[in-house]
């Protein structure tokens, strides 16, 4: 089953959905910033554009292109610095 989500007043949307192992969501994320806090550990990947992150802790930002892919641990939370709309694929487990 399909669940579309909507984050920081509709400019990041999501469709959940379940893979063959993990849990996932497919998305895209507006021009912004945004700060995003974990259940469970996740693992994203960018599709097109680029993503912006400092992990929870860090001095450093560090940026993801396309095909490149991150963790971040569970309950724990990471900030993101947008500057073009970003399609993501995120497992989460």
């Amino acid at each position: 089953m399909l669940n579309v989500n909507e984050y920081f007043d509709g400019k990041v949307k999501s469709i959940a959905y379940k893979t063959e192992s993990l849990p996932a969501s497919v998305g895209v994320m507006s021009v912004g910033e945004y700060v995003f806090n974990t259940a469970d550990k996740e693992t994203m990947t960018v599709i097109t554009g680029a993503l912006e992150i400092t992990f929870k802790d860090a001095t450093e930002s560090k940026t993801f292109g396309a095909g490149e892919s991150f963790d971040v641990e569970a309950n724990s939370s990471f900030d993101v610095v947008v500057k073009q709309e970003t399609a993501y694929l995120c497992t989460y487990g």
